[in-house]
C-alpha cells in the first residue's frame, strides 16, 4: 500500500518536468541559447604574420577570409571584441593590418605568454566585456586557442571557437586540439555560421546590406551567388558600379 501511494506521488511531477522539458515557449540557457549581439563577446588571439606562417592546417587565404568575415561581423552587429598579440617586435610581427583597420579604436593587447589567459589585461579586458559567450579565434589551435579555453571554461565562461578563422601548425595538432576543447566543453563554430546567426532573420535590414557586402568580399562561392542573385535576378547595380559612384 505505501509503495502505491509513493509511485502515485511522484508520476504527475514527472510528467510535468517532462512537459516543461518540451516547451517551446520556455526561455533557451547555456549552449541551447542561440548567440546574439547582446550576449557574446569576440575575441582574436594573435592573427600576426609569423604566426601564419607557421599555419599549415588549413589554406591561408581561406582563413584570412574567414578571419575577416567573423571580424567585419562583430563590428557591423557591435559585438564587444578584445584583441591581443604575442612578442610583436621579437618574433610575431603586428597584428594583421586588415584584422586593425577593421577595428582602429582598438589597440592590441600585448603579451609575453603563450596562454593569453596568464595575461592580467586581457583577463580584465574580457571580463570587462560583461559577456559569459566568448568566440575565440586564434593561431595556433594547439596552444593559443586551446590555453586560454580551457581555462575560461574553467572559470564558467561559455567558449565557441571558430574552427576556420584559427589553425595550427599541422593537421594533426589543428584537430587534436579540437577535439581537446570540444570535449572539455567547448563549442564549434564557423565564420559563416557566426555572421548569419548575429543576422538571423533576412526581414531584419538593419544590417542587411553591410552582411551582403562581407559576403561578397569574403564568402567565396557564397558571394558570388549573391552577387548574381543581386545583378540578375534583382537586376540591381553590380557591385563593381556601386564602387565606382563613390
Amino acid at each position: 500500500c505505501h509503495q502505491t501511494k509513493h509511485t502515485h506521488t511522484h508520476r504527475p511531477t514527472h510528467r510535468a518536468a517532462t512537459h516543461r522539458s518540451n516547451n517551446p515557449t520556455m526561455a533557451k540557457s547555456g549552449k541551447l541559447e542561440l548567440l546574439t549581439p547582446d550576449n557574446c563577446a569576440v575575441i582574436f588571439i594573435d592573427h600576426q604574420p609569423a604566426m601564419t606562417a607557421g599555419v599549415q592546417s588549413a589554406d591561408r587565404q581561406s582563413l584570412f577570409n574567414n578571419t575577416m568575415v567573423l571580424a567585419k561581423a562583430a563590428k557591423v552587429f557591435g559585438v564587444p571584441t578584445v584583441l591581443t598579440t604575442v612578442e610583436s617586435e621579437s618574433f610575431s610581427g603586428y597584428m594583421w593590418p586588415q584584422l586593425l583597420d577593421v577595428f582602429p579604436e582598438h589597440k592590441p593587447i600585448e603579451r609575453t605568454s603563450m596562454n593569453s589567459w596568464d595575461d592580467k589585461a586581457f583577463v580584465e579586458a574580457v571580463k570587462k566585456t560583461g559577456r559569459k559567450k566568448l568566440v575565440i579565434a586564434a593561431l595556433w589551435t594547439e596552444v593559443c586557442l586551446t590555453f586560454p579555453t580551457l581555462d575560461a571554461l574553467a572559470e564558467g565562461f561559455e567558449v565557441y571557437a571558430v574552427v576556420d578563422a584559427s589553425a595550427g601548425t599541422t593537421t594533426q595538432a589543428h584537430d587534436a586540439a579540437i577535439s581537446r576543447i570540444t570535449q572539455a566543453g567547448a563549442v564549434q563554430l564557423t565564420a559563416q555560421q557566426f555572421l548569419l546567426e548575429m543576422q538571423r532573420d533576412w526581414a531584419n535590414k538593419t544590417h542587411y546590406g553591410e552582411v551582403m557586402d562581407i559576403v561578397k568580399a569574403h564568402g567565396g562561392a557564397y558571394g558570388q551567388s549573391v552577387e548574381y542573385a543581386i545583378t540578375i535576378v534583382h537586376k540591381q547595380p553590380a557591385s563593381r558600379e556601386k564602387a565606382e559612384k563613390k
